[in-house]
């Protein structure tokens, strides 16, 4: 538990700087722009590239891990957008939301720096697969589930053109399918441009921490969320444990694999949440307070997945073959 403890102390502790610094500074949140830019479109594209191209080619082609991770998040999806519903009678706009809230992990700034930290390097693909993947699905959903709520005024001609041109020009995604087919046509990546590569990879996982800090400092607590004890549990608990219920149940995985889509799922609410609710004026102010809740309470939640993932709790197939 210590080794656990040591390894996620300067994890946490760079957000914890980040949001110290911005506690100190008085900084607007303009201010955080350009760093917010440097990570999405140089530092994290940089990652995902340079762990992509370094994969074989039929690591990156396993459409049923692709598959059954997309289906376990949406899954826990699903169960908060009808808990909304039903429970909590709350019109579809906001179920939407909160569905988000309980199933769109803070995968692109803090997955790939604590999977690589925590599991190493064979945790490369997986992470870069599922936060492709995704995060390519939460841009399809939240236009779509607003559209059927009525928040949407675009056409669907329109919107379809919207949403299809998101997905394909994300930085992200480019990243990696640029990757991808440097593996595919065996393309060499010229000496200069890897060594271009490589720094801006070393700056994504502190640079991300960091700003993640600052953006929890410069969204303080204000409305805390009637629907925040089973979001938060649904986010921390049961979505990693549906993917890993899932993933292990299909078989035929690299046990890292499972490990990196566990950990991931056990992230924290993403902060992308809080721009849904602030794109369609909808549950903007208490997708913040999950946001802050969710990380603070993740601190303890994510010891305990990384201690049970360290400790051989969780076996790779349920249902082994033979």
């Amino acid at each position: 538990m210590l080794e656990i403890l040591a390894l996620l102390l300067p994890f946490f502790g760079l957000i914890l700087i980040g949001y110290g610094a911005a506690r100190i500074t008085g900084q607007q949140a303009e201010a955080l722009g350009w760093m917010n830019t440097f990570i999405i479109y140089a530092a994290l594209p940089a990652l995902f590239f340079k762990l992509v191209s370094k994969t074989p080619l039929h690591d990156l082609t396993r459409i049923d891990f692709i598959l059954a991770d997309v289906a376990a998040t949406y899954l826990v999806f699903a169960a908060v957008y009808l808990a909304g519903r039903i429970i909590r009678r709350n019109p579809v706009a906001e179920s939407t939301v909160q569905a988000f809230g309980g199933a769109y992990g803070n995968i692109g700034y803090m997955g790939p720096g604590l999977a690589l930290l925590a599991l190493g390097e064979r945790a490369a693909v997986p992470v870069a697969l599922i936060v492709c993947f995704e995060n390519a699905m939460h841009f399809i959903v939240a236009p779509a589930m607003m559209a059927f709520a009525g928040g949407e005024k675009r056409s669907p001609g329109r919107l379809a053109f919207t949403i299809l041109a998101k997905v394909a020009l994300h930085p992200f995604i480019l990243s990696c399918a640029a990757g991808f087919v440097v593996v595919a046509l065996a393309v060499p990546v010229p000496a200069p441009a890897e060594q271009l590569v490589n720094t801006l990879a070393q700056a994504a996982a502190p640079c991300a921490l960091f700003a993640m800090g600052v953006t929890l400092a410069l969204r303080p607590l204000k409305r805390v969320p009637a629907e925040i004890y089973y979001i938060v549990p649904a986010k921390l608990l049961l979505h990693p444990a549906i993917v890993y219920l899932v993933l292990a149940s299909v078989g035929g995985f690299d046990p890292v694999w499972i490990q990196s889509a566990v950990l991931l799922a056990a992230l924290p609410t993403a902060a992308n949440v809080f721009v849904i609710g602030q794109q369609y004026h909808t549950w903007q102010e208490r997708a913040s307070a999950t946001i802050l809740i969710s990380t603070v309470v993740s601190v303890g939640t994510i010891t305990l997945v990384l201690y049970a993932l360290r400790s051989g709790f969780l076996p790779a197939e349920l249902f082994p073959q033979g």
